[in-house]
């Protein structure tokens, strides 16, 4: 669902971030001030402009030069590549110059005579500078770079110093964007000592770094990403072990302290700004240009510099200077670092949030959840979500210079998604999620329980209470009043729904979906539904899985579906969308209609009322209903297709099937879809589909525990019983009356099909 925050490719961005990186670098200080040769070498490799005049000076004249100030060469190396950098020049040339920098760089790992070499902070900075702004400008060099896996590894030494730590990290970051393969932190000498080391700012930068490292690689093909696909990889990876992103997880997991002082970053509090209008001015403004918290990283410090040396003036040059350099015009001395500041907080919480998130979905899942709790991430981020994660601002804030109002490049937009997605991770099939409650919200589940005379939740009753939300309102109920504020066309809808329907996957719990029905959630669903009529598929298949996940097995909440949607004409309008796609909607039909199947088998005058009042419920009790739904939904999968998105489709037909074999109506069912393929002159075509598919589905869940637990706990059906039935069905006898075989002519039988994939 979202994506890396990885290290960006070429184009417009890394050109305009390049730019930034140069201003960062050149060391300006305010006041101009004269510029000797090496400056100017500086600026001219950094911008490209400077370079033009320092070509100016005969070689003879820079070699000189270079002997008096032992710049290793470095002059005469920046003349020659600014030769062989221009279009149709030597490459070859051009990488020879850049080999003989990367030896300049590495000469501390080579030693003569017992002893090692060893070159200045100033002058690996140099290096470094080159070496990346090459990369930007020069397409291939990054690649040839990223091949040399000796060379990267190298690289994670020099983030030892700080005077080097910005521009290694960005050199590194630039080059596992490109790198095919996957490096192992395992193989970073003294990892472990390296990262404790980093002082708080410096960690947050590493975790763009981490982004890319414990994160899976992806391919970038649309078919790698089917079932087919990622069973046939999880058999590859079986007997080849771990990953490299499972290797660099549990490599990062071994370091002390690491996810403690991730949830100290996480929920550090940001300072106040003295005028919200004018930051997010200023806001708007630096972020036009800078994409990349690295170089805000460099501006900081020169703006700390200034700051130690008490001048007064601004951080970049004067307003013509300004200009020339490409860079934005600031306002005063003592207004941007407090910007920097502010903007620095949002882009460190970014990367962290992604990484702990990333974490949360590993092999370590309960690792880190004891620690996540343990450290206090989710009353840290309830306490900053007014003030940070969610805090107001006009809606001319949200957009961007160059940007809509649905972009999501934006930092404030990014944060909010970035945080949701944490939301549903920490949340979903786990006990840890009442975390996200407050202590009077978990008395509150308690009298709900109470009152329904039924058991306490075991995992309420377990929840250590010195570790949930404090403050009036927990971080779930702030979660629901921002989501029924948000504007109909918001994309932050989606992540919202996807976030609170986390809390409640698993068993169903009748007490976490009245605290949520007592909240407006349900009407707040069915007004997005129908009333605005959402157009977005997104969001409408989280709205539907959210729906059903709030009314499955709940009498309560269909009394409330039957009083919202109280007329014909709004009820047709939401089975319109359910019938839109079936793939967005289907959860909410399976959910309905194992309801509908508890139901009947109560004996109570409160869910009799209901069943007989409820538009919904009627008209999913129709077989013809049913017959169109089964149809439909196994029409539009075929095993080459499915994914871990549309498999639900299957699982929902099974559950039809199942229930139709409770009342021993399983015979009926496949008759009637035998009868349905023959009134669309093409027999066979649907039962032979169905076969491959509960082939499959045998291949791809008798094998993997988790996804057997989620049908179990999600249906209420024990997985045996699931099993049984697509025995059943997939039995070879054709005198069976419940084996599909029974129902494809013999002329039309095409069930052996190979569906592995090489």
């Amino acid at each position: 669902m979202a994506e890396s925050p990885a290290a960006t490719g070429s184009g417009a961005g890394r050109r305009r971030r390049a730019t930034a990186t140069a201003a960062a670098w050149g060391g300006w200080g305010g006041r101009p001030q004269p510029q000797n040769i090496l400056l100017q070498l500086r600026q001219g490799q950094l911008t490209g402009r400077g370079l033009v005049r320092s070509v100016q000076f005969p070689e003879t004249f820079l070699a000189e030069r270079d002997k008096q100030s032992k710049w290793s060469g470095l002059p005469q190396l920046l003349l020659k590549l600014y030769s062989t950098s221009h279009l149709h020049s030597d490459f070859i040339e051009c990488q020879n110059i850049l080999k003989l920098l990367v030896e300049i760089l590495m000469r501390p790992t080579i030693s003569i005579r017992g002893q090692k070499l060893k070159i200045s902070d100033e002058m690996s900075k140099d290096c470094l500078s080159i070496l990346y702004n090459t990369c930007v400008c020069t397409e291939g060099v990054t690649k040839r770079l990223a091949e040399k896996n000796e060379f990267v590894i190298f690289l994670f030494t020099l983030m030892t110093s700080k005077k080097t730590f910005l521009q290694t990290a960005t050199l590194i970051e630039d080059i596992l964007g490109v790198k095919k393969e996957m490096i192992r932190l395992d193989e970073v000498p003294n990892l472990s000592s390296l990262v404790s080391n980093f002082d708080q700012q410096q960690l947050a930068n590493f975790c763009r770094i981490l982004a890319v490292t414990i994160s899976e690689m992806d391919t970038g093909n649309d078919d790698k990403h089917t079932l087919l696909a990622k069973n046939a990889q999880q058999k590859k990876s079986l007997s080849l072990g771990p990953s490299a992103a499972e290797i660099n997880q549990a490599a990062l997991l071994s370091i002390p302290g690491f996810v403690e002082r991730l949830c100290k970053l996480a929920t550090r509090k940001v300072s106040e700004s003295t005028g919200t209008a004018s930051f997010l001015q200023e806001l708007e403004e630096w972020y036009t240009w800078l994409d990349n918290a690295l170089v805000l990283d460099a501006l900081m410090r020169v703006a700390n510099e200034e700051s130690e040396h008490s001048q007064a003036s601004i951080v970049f040059p004067p307003p013509g200077a300004s200009e020339e350099n490409g860079l934005p015009h600031t306002s005063t001395r003592t207004q941007l670092p407090q910007s920097m500041k502010i903007m620095h907080e949002i882009m460190y919480k970014l990367e962290v949030l992604y990484v702990l998130c990333v974490l949360l979905m590993g092999r370590q899942r309960n690792q880190v959840h004891r620690m996540i709790a343990e450290f206090k991430l989710i009353p840290g981020l309830n306490n900053l979500f007014d003030k940070l994660i969610w805090r107001k601002h006009s809606a001319s804030a949200l957009v961007l210079h160059g940007h809509n109002q649905n972009c999501d490049c934006s930092p404030d937009i990014t944060l909010k998604i970035q945080f949701l997605r944490l939301l549903q991770s920490f949340s979903d099939h786990h006990e840890n999620k009442y975390l996200l409650l407050n202590n009077q919200e978990l008395n509150e589940l308690s009298a709900i329980s109470l009152k329904a005379n039924i058991p306490e939740v075991e995992a309420v009753l377990n929840t250590d209470r010195s570790l949930v939300c404090d403050g009036k309102r927990g971080l779930l109920t702030r979660l629901l009043q921002v989501m029924k504020k948000e504007p109909a066309e918001s994309s932050f809808r989606f992540w919202q729904a996807r976030a609170v329907e986390s809390f409640l996957r698993g068993t169903t719990s009748y007490a976490d979906q009245m605290f949520l029905l007592k909240r407006g959630l349900l009407e707040h669903i069915l007004y997005c539904i129908v009333d605005s009529e959402c157009k977005s598929r997104d969001v409408l298949q989280s709205y539907f899985d959210l729906l059903g996940e709030l009314m499955k097995f709940n009498v309560d909440a269909f009394k409330r579906f039957n009083k919202y949607i109280n007329t014909d004409a709004k009820f047709q309008v939401f089975l319109k969308q359910i019938n839109s796609s079936l793939v967005d909607s289907n959860m909410l039909v399976r959910c309905v209609t194992l309801s509908l199947d508890r139901f009947e088998n109560q004996v109570d005058m409160k869910v009799a009322e209901v069943l007989s009042e409820c538009r919904l419920l009627a008209y999913i009790s129709q077989v013809p209903t049913q017959m169109s739904f089964l149809f439909r939904l196994i029409n539009i999968i075929h095993v080459q297709t499915l994914t871990q998105e549309n498999v639900s489709c299957l699982n929902t037909s099974l559950v039809i099937l199942m229930l139709a074999r409770r009342k021993e109506r399983l015979p009926l069912y496949l008759r009637l879809l035998q009868r349905m393929e023959h009134s669309k002159k093409y027999p066979g075509f649907l039962l032979n589909n169905f076969h491959n598919l509960l082939r499959f589905w045998q291949q791809h869940y008798l094998h993997k525990d988790k996804d057997s637990t989620c049908l179990e706990n999600s249906s209420c059906i024990s997985f045996s019983y699931w099993k049984e039935t697509v025995s059943i069905l997939l039995n070879p006898d054709r005198q069976s009356p419940s084996a599909l075989v029974s129902y494809i002519e013999e002329p039309f039988m095409d069930i052996d099909r190979d569906f592995t994939e090489e």
